[in-house]
């Protein structure tokens, strides 16, 4: 029987690259390795930028965007009796002098007064409010006969909206009231900041 002969492959060895003859006349010298910048795209999973208000509710970021003045005891009180005076004539001239319109516009300008009175004259934000209410009653009483028939409409019409003058008053007294306890939390901790960093020992 015939044996078949098995040859065992064997690897072939590249050949070797012979060395470059020295530069002479016609030589070809291969152009060096150009620097090649690989750029990541960003994947489709990438995080978000964050927002530029941090999260932060756009109701919130509106109101911090409303006006912020600081009034004093005298300039709450002007601005409060002539808000309310102004507004008392428009509902005398649109809707002949309505006495639920007026008592509803009485309460965000109590709000108002009382937070914008600076913090020092939080105090009189409660007795600013029912005065400024009384002043802007004048236009809406209405009321004939002179100096008295005018005083007795504006002592009736106080009676009558006497609700939405305690409402007003109370409103500006919870303002007020809220105001003041953050002051006194804030300068508490001011003050407990200082004592540590005076207790510190100086390195």
């Amino acid at each position: 029987m015939e044996q078949h002969r098995t040859r065992t492959p064997q690897r072939r060895q590249p050949p070797q690259a012979q060395p470059a003859p020295p530069g002479g006349l016609g030589e070809v010298t291969a152009p060096a390795a150009c620097p090649v910048t690989v750029t990541v795209a960003p994947t489709a999973g990438a995080a978000p930028k964050p927002r530029p208000g941090g999260g932060v509710p756009p109701v919130v970021l509106a109101l911090r965007r409303f006006p912020d003045p600081r009034l004093t005891g005298i300039g709450a009180g002007l601005f409060a009796a002539l808000a309310m005076f102004l507004l008392a004539c428009l509902d005398r001239l649109l809707l002949g002098g309505s006495e639920l319109v007026y008592g509803l516009l009485f309460l965000p300008v109590s709000a108002l007064t009382a937070l914008w009175v600076r913090p020092a004259d939080l105090v009189t934000a409660p007795i600013i409010v029912p005065i400024a209410f009384a002043v802007g009653v004048i236009p809406v009483a209405g009321g004939t006969g002179g100096f008295g028939g005018q005083a007795m409409a504006v002592v009736t019409a106080l009676a009558v909206q006497a609700g939405w003058l305690y409402g007003g008053t109370l409103i500006a007294g919870l303002i007020a009231t809220v105001r003041k306890v953050r002051q006194m939390r804030e300068r508490q901790r001011h003050l407990l900041r200082a004592d540590r960093a005076a207790r510190r020992p100086r390195a």
